[in-house]
């Protein structure tokens, strides 16, 4: 088996990685390139970093022991909708000097097999956005949230960033003390920590300053709340947070499934509080499953890539030489 390859490429808003193994789970090689989500960067853009992790991950590998790809993608909707997003990947597939086929899955499906070789579970996601869907056969079913800023996304870091800024902003309305959160947000956002003498001069700064911006940058401001654990009003923020989270995986799972529930996305797999309150309340919700972190996604997208293979007969037993469990 060792003479077959199988790619997986994991690409997301901020990063794109790729790894190239064997069937034996010897990594050949890695690549890394920048973001790569079709949908807000462009299915050029995409495709040259994808392009750029492939060739770095085959450097040492001849591309035509490759059998077989898995692109894990954030924005996978775009390429399925539009041919032209998936022509400029195609070119990029083969300029790499890649000739077999590759098959493209959501971030969810990739963050899900990350943390289980179970072809039936529940995935929940909490990074910029939030979503949970529910995996039957290692193929997303049912999908709760993931509506995006404007429309959902409830208990995400953009929802965590907002609601820092919404509690600040009514601290200077109301002339109370902002607490170390908001105080933490004013430097971040206007580089002072200091209230004007009339409030309203610092609430105007303020909104300027964050509609100049993205509104998806809010989620930057996500980590000064997890940090900020303490404050009160961080305390109130991750804990509705986390109710949140376990409300949208609610939707999509019954109180007594026993199967595998993986916690995937920045906030969710990390050493931080709202990990924690998830967890917490996951385990109570769903005492009898598994619960399991997401780990390495482009492993997992070299492992459902690999799965199929004839060669391959014992896909658990492939999952724990290609994805191991993580600590």
């Amino acid at each position: 088996m060792s003479g077959s390859v199988v790619v997986g490429l994991d690409v997301g808003g901020t990063s794109t990685r790729a790894l190239a193994v064997t069937l034996d789970g010897d990594r050949l090689g890695t690549g890394r390139a920048g973001g790569g989500n079709p949908t807000s960067h462009g299915a050029a853009h995409a495709a040259e970093q994808l392009l750029i992790a492939l060739r770095q991950a085959l450097t040492d590998v001849d591309p035509t022991r490759v059998r077989a790809g898995v692109i894990g993608l954030a924005g996978a909707g775009r390429l399925h909708a539009d041919p032209a997003a998936r022509t400029a990947v195609d070119h990029a597939w083969t300029a790499a000097g890649l000739r077999c086929p590759y098959a493209v899955h959501g971030d969810a499906l990739i963050a899900y097999a990350s943390g289980t070789a179970d072809p039936d579970g529940t995935i929940l996601i909490g990074g910029t956005g939030a979503v949970a869907a529910q995996v039957r056969d290692l193929r997303l079913d049912r999908v709760a949230d993931g509506h995006g800023w404007l429309l959902g996304d409830a208990g995400s870091g953009f929802w965590l960033g907002r609601q820092a800024v919404r509690r600040l902003l009514t601290a200077l309305d109301t002339g109370t003390d902002p607490g170390d959160l908001g105080r933490r947000v004013l430097t971040e956002l206007t580089g002072s920590a200091e209230v004007a003498p009339h409030p309203r001069v610092t609430v105007d700064t303020l909104i300027q300053t964050v509609t100049r911006r993205p509104p998806v940058e809010l989620a930057r401001l996500a980590p000064l709340v997890l940090d900020a654990a303490a404050d009160p009003t961080a305390t109130t923020l991750i804990t509705e947070a986390a109710a949140l989270l376990i409300a949208t995986l609610g939707r999509i799972r019954p109180p007594d499934d026993t199967r595998a529930l993986v916690l995937g996305g920045g906030l969710l797999t990390g050493d931080n509080p709202l990990a924690a309150a998830v967890h917490a309340q996951a385990r109570r919700h769903w005492s009898h499953a598994p619960i399991v972190p997401a780990g390495d996604g482009a492993a997992a997208a070299a492992w459902l890539a690999a799965r199929d293979l004839p060669e391959a007969t014992d896909p658990t037993a492939l999952h724990t030489r290609l994805v191991p469990p993580t600590p």
